[in-house]
C-alpha cells in the first residue's frame, strides 16, 4: 500500500485559511500575465496541485475536488505556485488551454469592467 504524501509542512504552516479551511487560488497565464479565474484550495488540493502538475480546486458548490480540464478539455498546466507575502492567498501560474471560465470565457474578469485600463 502507498502511503499519500502530505503537504510541505512548513507551507502548511504558514498558510492562512479562512473559516472553512479554504484559501482563495488566482489562475494567471503564466506567459501573458492574465488573470484568469478564481478558486478555492484546502491544503489536499494544494498538495494535489503540487505534485500532479495540474490545477486542483475545491468546489465549495459540489463540495468535491475538481481537477481543471477534467470534464471541460479545458486544463490548466502548472507552470508556478507562489503564496503572497500574507500567505492568505495562492497564485498558480499556468498555461490555460480553452476557456478558464465555466461560462466559456477564456477569463472570468472581462465581463463587468467597472472601470476601464485606459482611464
Amino acid at each position: 500500500m502507498s502511503q499519500e504524501i502530505a503537504l510541505d509542512p512548513a507551507v502548511a504552516a504558514r498558510l492562512k485559511r479562512n473559516a472553512d479551511g479554504l484559501v482563495p487560488a488566482i489562475a494567471q497565464q503564466y506567459d501573458t500575465k492574465e488573470v484568469l479565474m478564481l478558486g478555492w484550495m484546502d491544503d489536499e488540493a494544494l498538495r494535489r496541485t503540487l505534485t500532479s502538475g495540474r490545477a486542483t480546486y475545491w468546489s465549495r458548490s459540489r463540495g468535491e475536488y475538481w481537477v481543471k480540464g477534467d470534464t471541460s478539455g479545458h486544463v490548466q498546466r502548472v507552470k508556478s505556485v507562489a503564496l503572497d507575502c500574507d500567505a492568505d492567498t495562492v497564485l498558480v501560474q499556468v498555461d490555460q488551454v480553452g476557456a478558464a471560465c465555466h461560462t466559456g470565457r477564456r477569463t472570468c474578469f472581462d465581463a463587468d469592467v467597472l472601470l476601464p485600463s485606459d482611464q
